[in-house]
């Protein structure tokens, strides 16, 4: 039987439409799923253990802009092509999901440390209203797809991108890109 978690997660006021408890059973390997609009202002969201603020401004490079990514043990920073409300799902497995490089533009393998409870946050939300999502404690891997990002019209406000998180236990060996998206 597959397994099945509740778990919770709470959004702004002004996203209350996409604020709902999700029961949602995946296949033997995933064990949740969450899926939510998260505002990627300055183009940007993370996943961090709830009780952190991280401040990663200092590593905002030119290599982690391309590789789309900033991987610290407190912290999981995406670049998303807008700068708006962007599709997020993050699924939790017990090993190491299959890899099709066709089922996405951009692919990018790190890793990230949860203390249990997992914040999905864009950069200038207010903490105590982000996402939250069950996690397991200790070292995670994570693999990061990036879709759509061919769909973003001229000005850059509209577009079908989105972006997965996977994540599941172990330490992962820095960030590596496994698929790398080209623009124009």
């Amino acid at each position: 039987m597959p397994n099945t978690r509740l778990f919770r997660h709470r959004l702004k006021d002004d996203q209350a439409k996409a604020s709902r408890q999700i029961l949602i059973g995946g296949n033997d390997d995933v064990a949740s799923v969450f899926e939510a609009l998260i505002f990627a202002d300055y183009h940007q969201f993370y996943l961090t253990s709830v009780g952190n603020e991280p401040d990663y401004a200092d590593d905002i490079t030119d290599a982690t802009m391309t590789e789309r990514i900033i991987a610290r043990d407190d912290v999981l920073v995406i670049f998303a092509a807008r700068n708006m409300d962007v599709p997020v799902a993050v699924e939790l497995h017990d090993s190491e999901p299959a890899l099709n490089l066709s089922e996405a533009d951009h692919i990018v393998d790190a890793g990230l440390n949860s203390s249990g409870t997992l914040l999905i946050a864009g950069c200038t939300d207010y903490l105590p209203d982000a996402a939250q999502l069950d996690a397991p404690t200790g070292d995670l891997k994570a693999r990061v797809l990036f879709s759509g990002l061919d769909t973003l019209s001229e000005d850059g406000l509209e577009g079908e991108d989105r972006y997965r998180v996977q994540l599941w236990p172990g330490k992962a060996d820095g960030v590596r890109v496994l698929k790398r998206w080209e623009e124009g």
